[in-house]
């Protein structure tokens, strides 16, 4: 596939994982458009694009999305009531509107003739009951979702029904698509309500004790924003039947070591005191990559570590300390 000229559509293309992947497109030649209500997003992350005229911005909830696919190639379907932990298992009702919004979407991008849809999946379709023993070492095959079902919360279930939905269209319309299951996304931009973003804010305003959610034995595979914007990219050039690929690392990295590194790199010294009664989430979750490197050709480019230091960094210099102490307790949960 050739991006030089191509129309794109990225829906949510404004906040985090949006505006990076909308900067990766218009990198290649494409003429983008972001339909964004700027909940979680902001314009100030398109600015140089919107200013250059590769990039427009219509400034909506997803609803204009179903005018704004006319004349677009490929959509990016982003967009989505969305959020880190705390909002994920907090704001259930929020998450369910996901499931309408998506198939209105879909059935949109089919009767305007868009050539392919590229649907933002999650890790939190994966059932619940093969993430549960932290001590064992389990990767997430993308065959392991099945029968019995087993979703991460409403959030989850809605990711599920977007991936099956999209597979019925192109089995039965012969539409093009492909879903990625993001696992666990960090970098510049990212929001506090996730745990990496959460961990080095509380290092910024200096939190004694620092807080950490869980046990800390919770084992994640966080992965790098600009991995996951490479991955989709490829998703949408080389898989057309509706399949959903993994996009992780295969990092096994526990919560507890994470905040330990954020704490040692930032030079504060601060006590640990572990919160178990507040969401966590699955106690194993690592995505297994093998398909997507023999589908796609890809694999994850920034280790952990290296892409934390980058991103306390950036966080480090774009945040001003005192309003980052004012509200981040609403932050950890909300969008």
């Amino acid at each position: 596939m050739r991006w030089e000229g191509r129309r794109a559509l990225v829906t949510g293309g404004a906040s985090f994982i949006g505006s990076h992947l909308v900067e990766a497109l218009v990198a290649r030649g494409a003429v983008v458009r972001v339909v964004d209500d700027l909940s979680s997003g902001v314009r100030e992350n398109l600015e140089p694009h919107l200013s250059s005229g590769r990039a427009e911005l219509v400034e909506s909830d997803l609803r204009a999305a179903l005018d704004a696919v006319q004349g677009q190639s490929v959509v990016f379907h982003l967009a989505a009531a969305h959020g880190g932990r705390g909002y994920v298992d907090l704001h259930q009702a929020e998450c369910a509107t996901n499931l309408a919004l998506d198939g209105a979407l879909f059935r949109a991008c089919r009767d305007a003739g868009v050539d392919k849809i590229v649907y933002a999946s999650s890790g939190c379709v994966y059932p619940n009951f093969r993430q549960t023993d932290p001590g064992e070492v389990v990767y997430l095959r993308e065959d392991m979702v099945g029968p019995p079902y087993d979703a991460d919360n409403l959030y989850g279930w809605a990711k599920l029904m977007g991936e099956l939905t999209l597979r019925a269209f192109c089995a039965e319309w012969g539409m093009k698509a492909a879903s990625c299951r993001y696992f666990t996304v960090y970098g510049s931009r990212g929001h506090e309500n996730h745990a990496v973003l959460a961990m080095i804010a509380r290092g910024l305003v200096r939190q004694d004790p620092f807080e950490v959610w869980g046990t800390g034995e919770q084992i994640r595979n966080w992965t790098h924003v600009s991995d996951i914007v490479s991955g989709t990219i490829l998703a949408a050039e080389k898989i057309d039947d509706g399949s959903a690929v993994n996009l992780g690392t295969m990092e096994r990295t526990r919560v507890i070591d994470a905040a330990r590194e954020v704490l040692r790199y930032t030079g504060h010294q601060a006590q640990i005191e572990l919160h178990p009664e507040m969401p966590t989430g699955p106690l194993n979750r690592v995505a297994d990559n093998a398909l997507a490197r023999m589908l796609l050709g890809w694999e994850p480019q920034v280790k952990f570590m290296d892409g934390l230091h980058r991103t306390i960094d950036w966080y480090f210099k774009e945040k001003d300390r005192e309003a980052i102490a004012a509200h981040l307790a609403d932050r950890l949960t909300e969008r």
